[in-house]
């Protein structure tokens, strides 16, 4: 399960005159210092994070750097289960970020699937951006919906299968996955993979066509849903009832 980080660190109150500083005149220094009071190591987050991400919001058109810490402000704030409700309170500067963080990828950058996890995070899809790499060699654990097998799925250069993961032996009882045709995508799914394919993403976009495909059970040859065994064990759990 997602269990985010929400906590204060440093002295916030900072945090607007450094704002004020970097839509000056950017600086190393000030950058620094606010990615170390807004989102420690890239992930932990404070409310004084989401009452800057407006300002950092109307800096981005510009400024490479705030939409970057912009963007991981809203993906550690997705790690935790009030992820959306804490993001409730800036859709414009959200849908702002999206705009831009889309436009940003059209470009083909080199650091291309960082990004495209930013837009999954925009998107609500926090658990997809945590997990997708490059597909080079990319392992996802699924519990079989039908026997609770754990079950390893490998999509990369060495096979896209699923296996059960022997300590000593590796990756066994192998079955090849079964990946979703193009047109056959729906919703999530569909969404990312043309994404991909208008960015030309041609192994990112194959990629997503096996991780929203189909695998076999090595344990009871049951066939499910890659995706929808992920999504079900990764999501944020919901708040306790009070």
């Amino acid at each position: 399960m997602l269990t985010g980080r929400l906590s204060a660190h440093g002295a916030t109150e900072r945090v607007p005159a450094l704002l004020d500083q970097v839509a000056r005149e950017e600086t190393p220094e000030a950058w620094e210092e606010l990615w170390d009071r807004l989102c420690l190591h890239g992930e932990t987050v404070s409310p004084a994070s989401f009452t800057a991400l407006p300002r950092l919001a109307s800096l981005a058109p510009a400024s490479a750097q705030a939409l970057e810490l912009a963007s991981a402000i809203v993906r550690g704030t997705m790690q935790h289960r009030d992820g959306e409700a804490l993001l409730a309170g800036c859709p414009d500067a959200i849908a702002q970020l999206r705009e831009l963080v889309d436009r940003q990828l059209r470009t083909s950058p080199a650091d291309y699937n960082r990004i495209f996890g930013d837009l999954l995070a925009l998107e609500g899809q926090y658990h997809w951006s945590a997990a997708l790499g490059d597909f080079t060699d990319d392992f996802y654990t699924v519990s079989c919906p039908r026997c609770g097998a754990e079950v390893t799925i490998a999509i990369g250069d060495y096979g896209n299968y699923s296996a059960i993961r022997d300590w000593d032996l590796g990756d066994i009882e192998r079955r090849a996955l079964l990946p979703t045709p193009a047109e056959e995508l729906r919703d999530l799914g569909h969404w990312m993979h043309a994404t991909a394919v208008r960015d030309e993403q041609h192994r990112l976009a194959e990629g997503i066509r096996h991780v929203f495909g189909r695998a076999e059970c090595p344990t009871c040859a049951s066939v499910f849903s890659i995706a929808d065994a992920y999504t079900s064990a990764n999501l944020p759990s919901a708040p306790a009832a009070s």
